[in-house]
Parts: structure tokens; sequence; C-alpha cells
């Protein structure tokens, strides 16, 4: 049988990604932070001096990128680009930006569909990304839309960089996660939407704890857990 799969997809900032690693851990699932493989290709390129809109090549690039997903060992994950670790830099909003360029680049998702989709092992596996549910797993039998609006998800995302001791601007980066919102939705490739299948949550006035218990619950009334 095919595992089984929940997939959290939610624009930039909605904390998708803590989400989904927490499910994952209460599950004791697999966990595929999609976005990172998208950064981790922007980053390559970005290094290697090349420019973000010679697809051919950055689509070359997706499809041998030497990156390895590993635990260190305090059971922390790792990611290893080009034989070396990858620290805050794949993080940055330098990085997530061109990762939102390259990834309306049709080869490069092409590119990278098989290796997402790879992570599909049993027990099951949490997906949390763009396109998820809409796309790499579309069969997936439970599928959540995280979304916040715009102000609170770049009051978030200030308040962590704050706390990893980084400059920030609460209203520059306000209107940076618009226009990634805007540029997300709006591409012709895989557009950031919620599948018609989807539970939309809507975090602005919830904390995680209280999130996670809502997909925990969803999880269970699908017989996954």
């Amino acid at each position: 049988m095919t595992a089984p799969v929940i997939t959290i997809d939610g624009p930039s900032g909605s904390g998708k990604g803590t989400l989904s690693r927490l499910v994952a851990e209460r599950l004791g699932w697999h966990w595929l932070d999609s976005g990172a493989l998208y950064r981790l290709v922007a980053l390559a390129a970005l290094r290697r001096g090349m420019a973000l809109d010679d697809v051919a090549a950055v689509a070359e690039l997706a499809r041998n990128l030497d990156v390895r997903f590993e635990v260190d060992g305090q059971g922390a994950p790792v990611i290893v680009l080009d034989g070396a670790p990858v620290g805050g830099e794949l993080r940055t909003e330098q990085a997530g930006n061109a990762a939102s360029r390259v990834a309306a680049l049709q080869p490069v998702r092409d590119a990278l569909l098989d290796r997402q989709r790879a992570f599909r092992q049993a027990p099951g596996l949490v997906a949390d990304g763009r396109d998820m549910g809409t796309v790499v797993f579309s069969d997936a039998p439970l599928k959540v839309f995280l979304t916040a609006s715009c102000e609170e998800r770049a009051r978030r995302r200030y308040k962590q960089l704050k706390e990893q001791g980084l400059s920030a601007n609460l209203h520059a980066l306000s209107e940076e996660l618009a226009e990634r919102d805007r540029r997300d939705a709006e591409r012709s490739v895989a557009p950031l939407k919620p599948a018609d299948d989807a539970v939309v949550l809507d975090s602005t006035h919830l904390d995680i704890e209280s999130v996670l218990e809502q997909v925990l619950r969803l999880a269970e009334e699908r017989n996954l857990t």
C-alpha cells in the first residue's frame, strides 16, 4: 500500500514549516520541507553567480543538486549542500525571494518532482510547501491550507529575525511578503492556492499548539493515526 500523506500548504510565514514538523513528530512520520529544496536550488545558483532567469541552467542545477537531509547527534535536522552544512543562509529573505523566482520555472519544478515524491515512505509523510496538495501529492487523504494575515505573518517573521539577532524592518517585511504572495498566486506554474478538497485553517489569532491539535484531530477523523 502507498504510504499516507498529510499535505500542509500555505503562503510564506504562515507557520506551515513549524506545524508540519510538529505533526510529523507527533505521528512518528517522515517530514518533507519542500520549500527547502527550492531555497537550496536558489542558494546554489546564487553561489555560482547564475542568473535566476536562465531556465536551462537552473533546471540542470536542480536535477543534479548535491544535497542531503541528515540528523545531528542531538537529533536536530541538518541540511548538507555541496558537501557542507547549510546554516542560516538558507532562511534569509534573499534566499526566500530567490526561491520564489526559481519555483515559478516549470523545468525546475519538473526536476524536483520525483525527488519530492521519493520522500513518501512508511509509515507516512507530512509534506509542507505551496503545491503539495494540488500537484505533488494530489491523492493525499488529508490536505491542509494554512494561512494568516500578511500583517501577522510579517510580525512573526520580524520577531523571529530579532530573536536571531538580525536587523529587520517590519514595514519592509510586510511589503516583501505581499509581493511574494502576489508572485506565488499569479504564476502560471502551480500557483499558490488551496486544493479543492483542502481544509483551510486561518492561524492569525491562534497559537501553534491550537493549530496542531486541529490538524491531529483531522488526521484522527480520517483514520491516519
